[in-house]
C-alpha cells in the first residue's frame, strides 16, 4: 500500500505545477494519471498565457479586465493572487525551458486576447499548453528519487479517514485491472473538467468529470456550476478548438452578408470582446438566419486578412486542422465555424490555496473554482489559473504534511470498488449501450444548457439526466476482462458525466439572471442585487444537489454595466 505526503491525482498543467513546488519543498509525491501525462488535455491549450509583462501594463489592469470578464462574479482577492503573481511565473517557466516567442528586440512577443485591454498574452506558435507541459514533465524526471509516476491509473474514489478527512484514493491499473490503495497526508485533485459532458466539446475524450464527482461523492462543495463556457470559435464540422490567437493576430467573424456583425455587440472591441460575448453574437446571427454553411448553422473566420507568412508561423496547427478536417486552405479562404463548450468555470469549491473544505484535501485547474473565473473566463486565463494555483496547492499541501503522521485507512473502500466493477462486468448483454447514453447526454446538453438557456429547457434537461441516470445502472458492457477494459472505465466515467450534468443544471435553474455564460432568455437581465452570489451545491442523502449560496469577494472593482 503506497503511502506519500501528497497524492497528486492528474498530471496535466496543474498536477504536474502542483508536484514540481510539492518536491521542491521536500514532499515524497505521487502522481496519478489515467493516460501518459503529456497525452493529457492540457496539451491542447493553444492561444497562449497571460500576464502584466509590458513596460506599460499592470497587474491591476490584468486584475480588472478578469473581474469584467466574470461578469463580476469573480472574487477579486484570488483574481489579485493570480495576476500579481503571473509575470513571476512566466519568468519562471521561461528560465525552466518553455520557449516562449521573442519579437524582434529580443523580448517576449505578446499577442491580443479578448477582453484584455493591453496585448499580455505570451504564447508558442499555437501549441503553448504542448510546450509547457513537455518542460514541467522533463522538470519532474529530475525528481525521480522524491516523485513516483502511475501512469495509466483510474482513480475510482476518494478514501476519508475516521475524522471526516481525505487520506488517499483507491485506483485501477488499467494495464492490468489490479486495485490498490494510495495512502497520502495530503490529495490534490488535478483530473480537469467535464467537456465530455457536451457533444460536441473541444475537451479530450478524458475529460469526463472525474475528480469533480468523486470530491462531490465524499461531501465537498460545488461552486458556479451553472457557469459552461462556449468558445465563439470551434470548426463547424466536429467542434474541433480554432484558438482565440487567431483573433488576436486579427481576424474577423462574417456573417452570410458578409458583415463583421461584432460592430453591433462590441464596437470597440469587435472580435476581441470576452468569449460569452462574442458567442452569443455568433448565435444570433445564426438563430435570425444569417448563418453560413451546413443548415446556415456556422459563421465564417475569415483568417485571410492576417499575412500568410505570420499565418503560418504563428498559427500553424490551425492551418493544418483546417486543411485536414474541414479541407479549407484558411491563408486563402474563410473557415466555417460556431460556438462551442469549451470550458467549465465552475469546479470543486477551494480557497486560494487550493484547499477544499475537506481536510486534506485540495484542488486546482479545471476541475475547481477558486473563483478567479466568475461568469466567464478570459481566454489565456485558464494556463495562468492551473499553473498559478497548481504551485500554490502543491506548496500548502507540501507544507501541511510535514506537520501530522502518515495516515492509516481501512480498505472497505477498496472492497466496495472492487465489488462495484464486478457489478459492471457481470451486468446482462442487452441494455443500453453506454456510448448511447453519453451520445443523448452531450446532445441533449448542447441543446437545453448552452448559449441560450430557458427554464423549459432546463427542466427538460433535469428529467432527461434522471432518465438516463437510471438507464446507466444497467448500461451493458461487452468487454469483461482485465486488460485495458474500457469498457468499464467507460461505464464509471458516465456515472461522473451525469452527476455533474446534473449540478449544472439545478444551478442554471436556480440562477434567475442572465450573467456572463448564464444568459437566460426568460431573464435576460443582470440582477446584481438578488444574485451577485456564487451557487454552492452539495450532494444530499438521496444523491441529488442540495443549494447554498455563498458571498463573492470584492476588494476594488465595485459590479458595473459591461460593455465592449
Amino acid at each position: 500500500m503506497p503511502s506519500h505526503d501528497v497524492l497528486i491525482i492528474g498530471a496535466g498543467l496543474a498536477g504536474q505545477r502542483a508536484a514540481l513546488a510539492a518536491a521542491e519543498a521536500g514532499a515524497s509525491v505521487a502522481i496519478l494519471s489515467k493516460v501518459h501525462p503529456v497525452r493529457s488535455h492540457s496539451v491542447a491549450a493553444a492561444g497562449g498565457m497571460n500576464a502584466a509583462i509590458a513596460l506599460d501594463d499592470d497587474w491591476t489592469s490584468h486584475a480588472y479586465d478578469t473581474v469584467k470578464g466574470s461578469d463580476f462574479l469573480g472574487d477579486q482577492d484570488a483574481i489579485e493572487i493570480m495576476c500579481s503573481e503571473a509575470p513571476a511565473e512566466v519568468m519562471h517557466l521561461e528560465h525552466i525551458g518553455v520557449t516562449f516567442y521573442r519579437n524582434e528586440t529580443g523580448h517576449l512577443d505578446l499577442r491580443a486576447f479578448g477582453g484584455a485591454s493591453k496585448k499580455r498574452t505570451a504564447y508558442v506558435a499555437d501549441i503553448t499548453g504542448q510546450a509547457i507541459l513537455h518542460v514541467l514533465y522533463e522538470q519532474l524526471m529530475r525528481h525521480h528519487e522524491t516523485v513516483d509516476r502511475f501512469e495509466e491509473w483510474f482513480v475510482t474514489s476518494l478514501i476519508l479517514d475516521d475524522d471526516g478527512g481525505c487520506a488517499g484514493a483507491v485506483a485501477r491499473d488499467i494495464r492490468s485491472g489490479d486495485m490498490q490503495v494510495f495512502n497520502a497526508k495530503s490529495v490534490i485533485l488535478a483530473s480537469g473538467g467535464a467537456g465530455q459532458c457536451y457533444k460536441p466539446t473541444t475537451n479530450a475524450l478524458i475529460c469526463t468529470a472525474d475528480g469533480i464527482a468523486q470530491a462531490y461523492a465524499v461531501g465537498a462543495p460545488l461552486m458556479d456550476m451553472e457557469m459552461v463556457q462556449y468558445h465563439p470559435t470551434t470548426l463547424a464540422e466536429n467542434g474541433f478548438l480554432i484558438t482565440e490567437g487567431a483573433r488576436g493576430e486579427g481576424a474577423q467573424l462574417l456573417n452570410s452578408e458578409g458583415r463583421r456583425f461584432m460592430e453591433d455587440t462590441a464596437p470597440n472591441k469587435m472580435e476581441l470582446a470576452s468569449r460569452d460575448v462574442v458567442s452569443r453574437a455568433e448565435q444570433i446571427e445564426i438563430n435570425e438566419g444569417r448563418g453560413v454553411g451546413p443548415d446556415g448553422q456556422g459563421i465564417y473566420l475569415d483568417i485571410t486578412v492576417v499575412p500568410r507568412k505570420r499565418v503560418l508561423e504563428a498559427l500553424r496547427e490551425i492551418v493544418n486542422i483546417g486543411r485536414d478536417f474541414a479541407g479549407t486552405d484558411i491563408t486563402r479562404e474563410p473557415i466555417v465555424i460556431r460556438p462551442g463548450q469549451h470550458y467549465i468555470m465552475g469546479g470543486v469549491k477551494t480557497d486560494t490555496d487550493g484547499a477544499t473544505p475537506i481536510t486534506g484535501l485540495y484542488a486546482a485547474g479545471e476541475v475547481a473554482c477558486v473563483s478567479v473565473h466568475g461568469g466567464n473566463r478570459l481566454g489565456a486565463n485558464s494556463l495562468l489559473d492551473t499553473l498559478i494555483f497548481g504551485r500554490r496547492a502543491g506548496e500548502h499541501a507540501a507544507r501541511r504534511a510535514t506537520n501530522i503522521p502518515p495516515p492509516s485507512t481501512r480498505d472497505s473502500r477498496l472492497r466496495e470498488d472492487v465489488a462495484r466493477i464486478d457489478t459492471i462486468i457481470a451486468r446482462e448483454r442487452g441494455g443500453r449501450r453506454v456510448s448511447a447514453i453519453k451520445d443523448e447526454l452531450g446532445t441533449m446538453m448542447n441543446q437545453k444548457v448552452a448559449v441560450f438557456r430557458d427554464e423549459d429547457g432546463l427542466q427538460e434537461a433535469r428529467e432527461t439526466i434522471l432518465r438516463l441516470k437510471e438507464e446507466a445502472e444497467v448500461a451493458a458492457i461487452d468487454d469483461r476482462g482485465t486488460v485495458f477494459n474500457q469498457d468499464v472505465l467507460g461505464a464509471i466515467e458516465l456515472g461522473y458525466l451525469l452527476d455533474c450534468a446534473q449540478a449544472t443544471v439545478v444551478a442554471a435553474i436556480e440562477r434567475k439572471e442572465s450573467r456572463g455564460a448564464q444568459f437566460r432568455t426568460d431573464y435576460p437581465d443582470r440582477d446584481d442585487e438578488e444574485w451577485l452570489k456564487h451557487i454552492d451545491l452539495t450532494r444530499g442523502e438521496d444523491g441529488d444537489p442540495e443549494v447554498s449560496y455563498s458571498e463573492v469577494t470584492i476588494t476594488q472593482w465595485q459590479p458595473e454595466v459591461r460593455k465592449y
